[in-house]
């Protein structure tokens, strides 16, 4: 657990919706999680996320099915996504996740209850899974 405060530097005066939407949402999630419910969820460009493919299903069915504080193996968030064969197609999907963290690719987990892989490392992965269930365990 860190005893750091929670600090977000601030770039330029005038920072675009989007970006601001993306301050708002990290800063809470690293320092007010329970607040991340109540937030819009920021707007999203990429153009992974406009057309319609499996990994969009899958990174929109996490992002909505998944909560702060929970993990889901690979098989289950295939179902979630309406293929329960497709196993290692969300594990596709996580490796090209354009927005970790926001879209919480790090909830997925392996059958095993072993954390898995994480494009940002596995001690990446194992603290931000801490880190949610430590604020859950907190709030309850």
């Amino acid at each position: 657990e860190s005893s750091m405060a929670c600090e977000v530097c601030e770039g330029a005066e005038e920072m675009p919706e989007p970006l601001q939407q993306c301050t708002a949402w990290l800063r809470a999630y690293f320092c007010e999680p329970a607040s991340t419910g109540s937030l819009p969820v920021p707007a999203f460009h990429h153009p992974l996320l406009q057309r319609d493919s499996f990994t969009r299903q899958v990174l929109w069915t996490l992002l909505k099915d998944v909560k702060f504080g929970e993990a889901v193996s690979y098989k289950q968030l295939a179902v979630l996504a309406g293929n329960s064969r497709a196993a290692r197609a969300v594990g596709g999907a996580m490796r090209n996740n354009p927005i970790p963290i926001i879209i919480p690719c790090h909830r997925v987990i392996r059958s095993s209850g072993d954390s898995g892989n994480y494009g940002g490392g596995q001690l990446l992965k194992e603290w931000l899974l801490s880190h949610e269930k430590l604020q859950k365990e907190k709030l309850a």
